[in-house]
């Protein structure tokens, strides 16, 4: 019966540090696979979530403004001219 819970503590003791082990596997590999995504979005031209913010900021309101330019142009192509002559 020793002979047997020593062999159960052998094996439990050589599970736990397997599961360690594979624990810092997963670590090193997520932190692997971090930094080459970090490197990868850092090469290309991808822009922070700011900067996208920003310049939708920026079309909505180009867009405001345009759409008033149009309707001051429709107002003064319907106003009637005047015959300033001097």
């Amino acid at each position: 019966m020793q002979k047997d819970s020593k062999l159960f503590e052998d094996v439990a003791r050589m599970a736990s540090g397997a599961a360690g082990a594979f624990m810092d596997v997963r670590r090193e590999i997520e932190a692997a696979v971090a930094d080459k995504l970090e490197r990868v979005i850092s090469r290309d031209k991808f822009v922070t979530r700011e900067e996208f913010e920003t310049v939708k900021a920026m079309a909505i309101k180009a867009r405001e403004e345009n759409e008033l330019l149009k309707a001051e142009l429709a107002a003064m192509k319907t106003a009637p001219k005047s015959n300033a002559k001097n």
